[in-house]
């Protein structure tokens, strides 16, 4: 007699659930599951943790002696994405998988961005810091407006539920120039999101992801 639970006239085979396993990996029991689970739970065993986080700590302070700590411009082309015209110096390993870091910093952040009209909007949590290089314009940050020049520091917020922001410039025959900096750790900690409200007006013509140099 077979074991089953019966739905209709269909019987399935008795499963068996075991701690750490996803409801839908059931494993039938007769069908060689036993088998697969202890060969599992013995290569497990034979993994050493520590070891690997010994290993990955020190392949961290390696590149950070060793590592590249001179960014050059002339090797980050421009890229004209969803927000705008930016040229990306550092950016997270954690968001490039399979990249291997070359510079002796990791989990930042850093781009300048170009903006001749405006910006893109959207909303994510604050921790940014953006310094100004040429020009002038304002930002809405919240609804609120901040104006800035040439010299200026501006930060972003960190607020329940992120910020909604945008940037313009005050003079469309001299584009705007500005760089800013965040720490990974600050979007996670936060459980930031990137919500994009409005495309840059250029993405759609130039195409996505368009480099420039």
């Amino acid at each position: 007699m077979t074991t089953g639970i019966t739905r209709g006239r269909t019987a399935q085979p008795a499963c068996v659930m075991r701690a750490g396993m996803h409801p839908r990996a059931k494993t039938p029991i007769g069908t060689g599951g036993k088998d697969r689970a202890m060969e599992s739970r013995s290569r497990a065993r034979e993994r050493d943790y520590y070891e690997q986080i010994i290993a990955a700590q020190r392949g961290e302070r390696e590149r950070s002696y060793t590592g590249t700590v001179v960014v050059r411009g002339r090797d980050t082309p421009w890229v004209q994405d969803r927000q705008g015209l930016v040229r990306m110096y550092l950016f997270p390993s954690r968001y490039d998988a399979g990249r291997a870091v070359e510079t002796a910093l990791d989990g930042w952040i850093v781009f300048v961005q170009e903006v001749k009209v405006h910006s893109g909007k959207h909303r994510h949590q604050g921790g940014l810091v953006i310094f100004v290089l040429e020009g002038e314009g304002h930002s809405i940050v919240e609804g609120e407006r901040l104006d800035w020049e040439s010299g200026d520091l501006m930060l972003l917020p960190i607020r329940p539920g992120g910020v909604e922001h945008q940037h313009f410039n005050k003079d469309p025959e001299k584009p705007v120039k500005w760089i800013a900096f965040i720490n990974t750790a600050i979007y996670e900690w936060g459980a930031s999101e990137m919500v994009q409200l409005e495309q840059h007006p250029e993405f759609g013509r130039s195409g996505r992801g368009r480099p420039r140099r």
